[in-house]
């Protein structure tokens, strides 16, 4: 039987975890608005060094020349920028992640328990439905476990083709300009 104490405790425990996850997605908030304000005095500083080299700019040849240079460094702050926007997402969420999982397992625990204790209890005759119940309670975990490798597979694969991408556009920036 679950006691009150057991409740209050829990839902300690769950205002514990939302205000560690909410700590971190603010944490994560903080990172990009710290990326977007370098990559802002960042560019106003290139506009202003760009716009004084174009002013002094003698003729069309040269013009090209200075468009063609500044195309290449473009394109890769450009993928720089889009790796470091995915890596604080992506750290972001997997300690989301992380924390899901260990809530998931102690919940599962926590139930397991209660299971256990349920059993120990149940009238005589009643082997098969418990045989049954715990069953499927092991159905239902293969079925989490498996949806969460696949999960991770696909953030894996999704990250390898997104550094394949970023990796392509700058390449390709660079045969342009040769």
């Amino acid at each position: 039987m679950i006691t009150a104490e057991e409740i209050v405790n829990t839902h300690k425990s769950n205002v514990d975890t939302i205000l560690g996850l909410s700590g971190k997605a603010l944490e994560g908030v903080e990172m990009l608005i710290e990326l977007n304000l370098q990559v802002a005095k960042s560019a106003l500083a290139e506009a202003a060094a760009n716009a004084k080299a174009a002013l002094s700019v003698k003729d069309a040849q040269e013009l090209l020349a200075l468009q063609s240079s500044l195309l290449q460094p473009a394109a890769e702050k450009a993928a720089a920028y889009s790796r470091s926007v995915y890596e604080i997402a992506a750290s972001t969420g997997a300690e989301v992640s992380r924390v899901a999982e260990a809530q998931a397992a102690e919940a599962q625990a926590n139930f397991m328990a209660m299971v256990d204790a349920a059993v120990k209890n149940a009238p005589a005759g009643s082997e098969n439905a418990v045989a049954l119940l715990k069953s499927a309670i092991a159905a239902a975990n293969n079925a989490v476990e498996s949806a969460q490798k696949t999960a991770k597979q696909a953030a894996e694969v999704a990250e390898a083709n997104f550094k394949a991408v970023s990796t392509t556009a700058v390449r390709a920036t660079k045969s342009k300009k040769a």
